[in-house]
């Protein structure tokens, strides 16, 4: 059988068994576009005009709820407001790490009431299985994602060797998994997709230790699905809109010659 990699988007997203994957996978598609958004501005003022600014260009909007100073409920109607707008699915990188009763609560209450607008989160597997099935509870019932954190872009990671291995077998297992934040393709034994962070134009790093690699070898060489891209969009000097064509050019440039060497 070919490998899921090597197969379009289309494709995928008419053979996936998660209405939300089918519905990424559509999205992507129609926008041409496997480019998230990393949208770590601190007010609510910023997010919005930057996700409308970008919007057009991306199929998925990456949001830090906790770090937005003045979080209200109107953020939340204007976010689901411009992702009808924009066609792109909204995904809160809450990276849950607790037991699944805490990321219970955490996920479907509290202030941020994360489960009722964005349509994919993640989290860590360190407490064990119990807390896919503690968002699965949640999530599942609203047609939510979840990503397991397989990998990270920073220095010094420790999610490797057996942990990341962990990680994929609990994504197979569990059909609320929808993919993995990793730098590639880790199994053929599901269809799942997996985003990769900290991917710039040229492969560099910075101070705090993050690392880019380019949209080349994370897409067409590693077999990732979507590049997600931060700084390097809306960074000090950078003209966003500019920018994001840029990055939805290239990925899609890169996802297009993985195709060619399948």
């Amino acid at each position: 059988m070919a490998s899921y990699s090597q197969k379009t988007y289309a494709a995928r997203g008419r053979e996936h068994t998660h209405p939300l994957a089918c519905e990424l996978f559509a999205t992507m598609e129609r926008k041409q576009s496997n480019l998230s958004l990393a949208a770590d501005v601190t007010t609510k003022a910023e997010l919005i005009a930057l996700a409308d600014r970008v919007g057009p260009f991306i199929c998925v909007l990456k949001t830090h709820v906790d770090i937005i100073s003045d979080f209200d409920s109107d953020l939340v109607v204007q976010l689901q407001a411009l992702a009808a707008k924009h066609d792109f699915l909204i995904f809160e990188d809450r990276k849950f790490a607790d037991i699944g009763n805490t990321v219970k609560l955490q996920y479907g209450g509290g202030i941020y009431r994360i489960a009722d607008w964005a349509h994919i989160t993640n989290c860590h597997v360190i407490p064990g299985e119990g807390i896919i099935q503690g968002l699965a509870e949640v999530g599942m019932p609203k047609n939510r994602g979840l990503l397991l954190l397989a990998e990270m872009s920073s220095k010094g990671m420790l999610a490797t060797g057996e942990y990341t291995a962990r990680n994929v077998e609990m994504a197979v297992d569990n059909p609320f998994v929808i993919g993995f934040i990793g730098s590639r393709r880790f199994t053929e034994a599901r269809d799942l997709i997996t985003m990769t962070p900290g991917v710039g134009l040229h492969a560099s790093g910075d101070a705090l230790g993050q690392q880019y690699r380019t949209p080349e070898t994370i897409v067409a060489e590693n077999g990732s699905d979507i590049i997600i891209v931060g700084r390097g969009i809306y960074g000090p000097g950078k003209d966003p809109v500019a920018e994001a064509e840029r990055y939805r050019a290239a990925g899609w440039a890169a996802y297009e010659r993985r195709l060619q060497r399948a």
